[in-house]
């Protein structure tokens, strides 16, 4: 994965790439200026970027970088020893990842100091020895209060940056402590005073990220099922990409995960929790239909669709060969639907949640439940998570979620799954006025979608947790 720093300084000089036009940067002749200064960091980028949660290469060399733009959110001035802050969006290229020729985009916030006190040691990232910080050392910036604290002033003081612009939708107070939470995978979040959470997007995409535009989307309808968008910051470079959305921290609210865990761990039943998780999953689809609808799901879509699920069933199979024995049952449960589509059968489609699971939700203190983490699976293309959806597809992704939850408990009950199952399907029932179940064939083949991508992201991440998808995969497999 990834080498040490020293083996790497010939092949980042000679590989490191810099964008043809590269973005301003607020202060000429600062530390993000010149062709110098990724360089000079890509020794250390090199052996720090493959081991952080959020980078999605792993596993693949490393050969460059590109400077996509440099901004100094914090000038680095050689006078003090005070700490800078400096963005950069960067292009890492791996040759491994031939589906991402271009190379992915990742999000950076470097500190930069003199000397790194030891409360901040955890975040160091290295000393750099030539170029524009040489003697300095960089880390990750968001560990620093003093750092972290600018994002929140500069939505306070919204406007161009650099490459970078800041928007806000109603005032934020000042003075809020920033504390960084540790418990995302594929993002960085920072809580402010327990009133604001802000979340950091770390690959990022041209265009704007469904995680902005769906809860605005949402607000616009009136659905209070998901917190509002209370400011969001993008880069201008060329085509606008979202880098972090603000959004009011839900104080005391739970998510449903540990929720469903807690219930299981005292034996108790989840039944009138998941009902209502129903329902406010049902409100949120009724909203998206009514904000952003998509075109009805006839033969060529569901060709479309149908192929999509066979391709994804097939490579898995070649990856995980536990699976290639349920291949030709899977198979038919997909070939089920596009049966139906020869038909001549239909079915609406809208913008969804995408990833809809027990831990994108949140219930308060009085039971009401929230929506959250509109992002979309994040190994997918952006395209696809902003394309219109058959809504089952959320709905099969929360099912699958509470069989999860059954069988990360011993003695695991699917009885207790099926029941969480049914109480979902008739919350939702109540509000849209249409049980999921009541289309088999297209919840089935939802269903069976997500349990093979939940098989090769156990293979390669959680062996030990394999057994619970391939459980899934037995179940779907016997029935079609």
């Amino acid at each position: 994965m990834s080498e040490a720093a020293s083996t790497h300084v010939a092949l980042a000089k000679s590989t490191t790439k810099q964008a043809p036009h590269p973005q301003a940067h607020p202060r000429p002749g600062g530390a993000a200026a010149g062709t110098a200064l990724l360089p000079s960091l890509a020794p250390l980028l090199h052996d720090w970027l493959p081991r952080q949660r959020w980078f999605a290469g792993k596993g693949h060399p490393v050969a460059g970088f590109t400077l996509v733009s440099a901004t100094e959110i914090l000038p680095v001035d050689s006078s003090t020893t005070g700490p800078g802050l400096l963005h950069l969006l960067v292009r890492v290229h791996q040759p491994g990842l031939p589906a991402r020729a271009t190379g992915d985009c990742y999000q950076l916030l470097l500190g930069v100091r003199t000397t790194l006190p030891p409360s901040l040691a955890s975040a160091l990232i290295g000393r750099v020895t030539d170029g524009p910080l040489a003697g300095r050392t960089v880390y990750e910036g968001l560990h620093d209060p003093r750092l972290a604290g600018l994002l929140l002033e500069r939505f306070r003081r919204p406007g161009p940056l650099g490459a970078l612009r800041f928007e806000r939708a109603e005032t934020i107070p000042a003075g809020l402590a920033p504390r960084l939470l540790d418990t995302e995978q594929s993002n960085s979040s920072l809580v402010f005073g327990d009133a604001y959470i802000l979340k950091i997007l770390r690959r990022v995409f041209p265009g704007t990220n469904p995680d902005l535009e769906l809860p605005l989307a949402l607000v616009g309808e009136g659905c209070g099922r998901v917190p509002a968008p209370v400011a969001w910051f993008e880069a201008t470079t060329p085509e606008p990409l979202t880098l972090g959305v603000l959004q009011p921290f839900l104080r005391g609210a739970e998510d449903g995960w540990q929720l469903a865990l807690a219930a299981l761990a005292e034996g108790r039943d989840f039944v009138p929790e998941a009902r209502a998780l129903g329902r406010a999953t049902a409100e949120v689809h009724a909203a998206l239909a009514s904000a952003l609808p998509g075109p009805d799901l006839r033969l060529p879509g569901t060709e479309q669709l149908v192929a999509g699920m066979t391709q994804r069933l097939e490579s898995t199979a070649q990856a995980v060969p536990a699976l290639l024995p349920y291949v030709p049952a899977l198979h038919a449960a997909f070939e089920a639907v596009a049966e139906l589509g020869h038909r001549g059968r239909s079915w609406a489609t809208h913008r969804v949640h995408g990833d809809l699971h027990l831990g994108q939700t949140l219930r308060a203190a009085d039971g009401f439940w929230s929506l959250i983490d509109f992002e979309g699976e994040p190994a997918r293309p952006l395209a696809e998570r902003r394309s219109p959806q058959p809504p089952v597809r959320d709905v099969a992704g929360m099912l699958r979620s509470f069989d999860y939850a059954a069988r990360s408990h011993r003695p695991w009950s699917d009885a207790w799954a099926e029941r969480c199952r049914s109480a979902y399907c008739e919350g939702y029932a109540d509000v849209s006025g249409t049980d999921p179940r009541s289309e088999p064939e297209l919840l089935r083949a939802h269903e069976t979608d997500k349990a093979v991508y939940e098989v090769l992201y156990e293979a390669r991440h959680r062996p030990d947790w394999l057994p619970v998808p391939m459980a899934a995969i037995q179940r779907l497999a016997a029935s079609t």
